[in-house]
């Protein structure tokens, strides 16, 4: 059954990656192998797991995909909402140039991104960053180039914070990094988005011409963008201070839009824009997630730590980094702070590093890049593929930048 299931869980994985050959959407494959695998694994469970056990792992599994559901419905509408009454738009006309080159484009959207997903979760940043660039109306060859910058540079931002990213708080919080250490990877984090923002500008040679208009806003959907501003500002610190999940944050603060717009706008359905997200997004969401987790069960993310009985340990750090592109870097991390490995602080910075950067090298390997494929149409597995070059690249620039930099501390 082991191998069953096993077989099972890749096929889910491919289906996603021949999604533009047998033109199934990637959301009804995942779903359909995701809850199989689940069942059968029910049907046939292992001889050790009484069904009380069975129901634990599902919950536990159930609970994480619902916090994930939760938080990107709340996103989600927020997003929604602003771009539908063209405030995205208008703070694009407003901030941007009425020319630009398309190189220095580039550059603006990775420093953005990548501080943009140091204030905020990384799922928020890319829903964000998409939206600005397609509003841009940019070629669509063009487009998957900003695109795959956005993904790379949002990873690369929450990388140095706490709260940025999980796996980073998770290794700080096994006492294997300090704070002040953390901090110092946004250097390397960085030169490693601006080598990738150059390598995606190369041949790019056009200018950009942006209409200026004079948009003006209604004071209901002015109060709607900072109270945005505000509940991702309030999530950060909450979490930070009182440990509240960032999911109940942004829900209250979803209630706040709700409350905000029924006395400000009291003609507006505002509900509307639930039903106007992207359920396929969440639908694959919810699919990877049980294939992920289904592998979790299984055990096979406990063979990684065998990696540093044969490889040396800076290797390895890099190896583990590629494979959180296919795995999730969360049972992942646990896997290896669980298994007893000593290293050094550099070291530390560098599977820090690794493991939050590395789900970018492939499309599926991140939940920004599972939100930008369902978004943006033109992005696929294969299209992004393309780029595995230039991200490999970068990927590399920033973890040897942070050897070099845990050195020196």
């Amino acid at each position: 059954m082991t191998v069953l299931l096993l077989i099972l869980v890749a096929l889910g994985f491919l289906s996603i990656v021949v999604e533009d050959v047998v033109h199934i959407d990637k959301a009804k494959t995942t779903l359909f192998f995701g809850s199989l695998v689940w069942v059968l694994f029910f049907i046939a469970p292992p001889s050790h797991l009484t069904h009380d056990a069975l129901m634990e792992q599902l919950n536990d599994q159930l609970l994480d995909i619902a916090t994930l559901w939760l938080f990107l419905m709340a996103a989600m509408t927020f997003v929604a909402y602003l771009s539908g009454k063209g405030i995205i738009d208008g703070i694009v006309n407003k901030l941007m140039p009425s020319r630009m080159s398309e190189r220095k484009l580039m550059i603006m959207t990775g420093l953005f991104a990548f501080l943009f997903s140091s204030m905020a979760d990384n799922i928020t940043a890319t829903l964000v960053c998409i939206a600005v660039l397609m509003n841009l109306r940019l070629p669509a060859k063009k487009l998957l180039r900003y695109v795959v910058l956005v993904v790379f540079s949002v990873n690369a931002g929450g990388t140095a914070l706490i709260t940025g990213d999980v796996t980073t708080l998770m290794i700080f919080l096994a006492d294997k990094v300090e704070i002040v250490d953390l901090l110092v990877l946004s250097l390397p984090a960085f030169v490693a988005v601006m080598s990738l923002a150059f390598m995606l500008s190369l041949g790019l040679k056009g200018d950009l011409e942006l209409e200026k208009r004079d948009i003006t806003f209604g004071h209901g959907d002015k109060a709607v963008a900072a109270l945005f501003f505000m509940t991702i500002l309030t999530t950060i610190g909450a979490n930070v201070a009182f440990g509240i999940p960032p999911v109940l944050t942004f829900l209250f603060g979803l209630s706040l839009m709700f409350m905000v717009v029924q006395f400000m706008n009291k003609d507006e359905p505002v509900l509307d824009y639930i039903r106007k997200i992207e359920f396929d997004t969440l639908l694959f969401f919810l699919g990877v997630l049980l294939l992920v987790g289904m592998l979790k069960e299984l055990g096979i993310l406990a063979y990684f730590p065998k990696l540093y009985d044969i490889m040396p340990t800076l290797a390895a750090n890099y190896v583990v980094g590629m494979v959180s592109a296919l795995f999730d870097n969360v049972p992942l991390t646990a896997a290896l702070l669980k298994s007893g490995i000593e290293m050094t602080l550099p070291q530390w910075l560098t599977l820090t590093y690794s493991v939050g950067v590395g789900g970018s090298l492939l499309i599926i390997g991140s939940a920004a890049g599972v939100v930008a494929m369902s978004k943006v149409e033109e992005l696929t597995f294969a299209s992004y593929l393309r780029y595995a070059g230039y991200l490999f690249v970068a990927y590399t620039v920033g973890f040897f930048g942070v050897l070099a930099i845990g050195v020196m501390l």
